[in-house]
């Protein structure tokens, strides 16, 4: 159950979830760890999960804007980007920070990353903007890449980042994107499928409400 916070509470959590402010971060971990030889190997295997995670998104929200794929009984119509990129990107993130620092440490700090990008998931829920399925979906998604990276680390080589760079890193999108205006990815998708369906609109949550309504019991 959402906490009834303030709708701009909500507006300015959900915002640490946009890919506008995700994908650069996502892109300056692998930098980080692949500046040393030693790590570039975790660097690959980043670019890998979070690469397929990325691609996984993008294909579930185009077959359902462009053929109108998804679930009415679940009322799923994707996975929810902001959440499953935060579960992806936020545990990795603290963790990174606090790398020069004793095991527990890191734990911690990425135990913090998951329980933020858990508070990210509810604001998409606060917002009307997502329902649970794909707030489910997507944080599952998330930690299935943040989890295996952060799991296979204890076989390759350990970084040691500088927490200032990191979170210089991190703030870097604030330079190009106002803080609370999301990344045009949504209108990106729509247009993208349109074009591989060849229809004139997206399918929206309503159209496959709709479907439900007039077939009681069919998907």
């Amino acid at each position: 159950m959402v906490l009834p916070l303030s709708e701009a509470f909500w507006h300015s959590l959900t915002w640490f979830g946009d890919s506008g402010f995700l994908l650069p971060a996502a892109l300056w971990i692998a930098v980080w760890l692949g500046i040393r030889n030693a790590t570039r190997p975790s660097a690959l295997l980043w670019l890998l999960l979070f690469g397929t995670a990325g691609s996984l998104i993008a294909a579930s929200k185009i077959a359902f804007l462009g053929w109108g794929i998804g679930s009415a009984t679940l009322n799923f119509t994707g996975f929810s980007g902001h959440t499953a990129i935060s579960a992806s990107v936020w545990p990795v993130a603290c963790w990174l920070t606090v790398s020069r620092w004793e095991h527990r440490v890191r734990v911690a700090a990425a135990s913090i990353g998951l329980v933020f990008a858990a508070l990210i998931g509810a604001s998409r829920l606060a917002l009307y903007a997502h329902s649970k399925s794909e707030v489910a979906a997507g944080f599952a998604l998330g930690v299935a890449v943040s989890g295996i990276f952060l799991w296979q680390q204890h076989r390759l080589p350990h970084p040691r980042v500088s927490w200032t760079l990191v979170l210089l890193s991190l703030a870097t999108p604030i330079l190009f994107l106002r803080p609370g205006n999301p990344a045009p990815t949504q209108g990106a998708l729509e247009v993208i499928a349109m074009r591989l369906a060849g229809t004139d609109r997206p399918y929206t949550r309503a159209d496959l409400l709709a479907r439900r309504q007039k077939a009681p019991g069919i998907e």
